[in-house]
């Protein structure tokens, strides 16, 4: 009878602990997916990105402009065919080809993608007003594409392609 009991009692043991087991989990799965989804930004907060870099357009500080790119960020620059592979190149891009026609941009069309917790992509078009020395004023269409990484807890872009919209006729 001793050896019946135990045989019981170590089978109930053994489906309390399992039953427990899975319940932790479960419990625990529950809480990283709560954790997870915390993490991931929201499209209004990769959109806000946007407002921020042609904000910085509006300073006209181009190191405050380089500073909006990972170290080893990339430019695809509109008005410019030469790519800039790191913020020294940037910052010069800026200061001399971007910055001084005063550019603000609109964006037109947006498509916003989440891809983890640290990353996402944002592209579409955007209309630049560029006013030249004399005051005139030129719009610019182009397409973009910036891709942010979360680098020290900071949304940086790490890729930024922007061209012309060809012509539509």
């Amino acid at each position: 009878m001793t050896t019946a009991l135990s045989t019981r009692t170590t089978a109930l043991g053994t489906r309390i602990g399992t039953a427990l087991l899975g319940s932790l989990a479960i419990a625990t799965l529950a809480l990283a997916g709560c954790g997870h989804n915390n993490n991931r930004p929201t499209e209004q907060q990769i959109a806000g990105l946007f407002d921020e870099w042609n904000a910085t357009l509006a300073e006209g500080d181009a190191n405050a402009m380089a500073d909006l790119y990972a170290a080893d960020g990339v430019l695809l620059p509109t008005l410019s065919p030469v790519v800039r592979g790191n913020r020294e190149q940037i910052a010069q891009y800026f200061a001399t080809d971007f910055l001084p026609k005063k550019p603000q941009g609109t964006i037109t069309e947006s498509h916003i993608r989440i891809i983890d917790d640290e990353s996402a992509a944002h592209s579409g078009t955007y209309r630049f007003t560029l006013t030249s020395k004399d005051g005139s004023t030129d719009t610019v269409d182009a397409r973009f594409t910036y891709v942010y990484k979360k680098i020290d807890n900071r949304w940086l872009i790490v890729e930024h392609h922007s061209s012309a919209s060809p012509d539509k006729s």
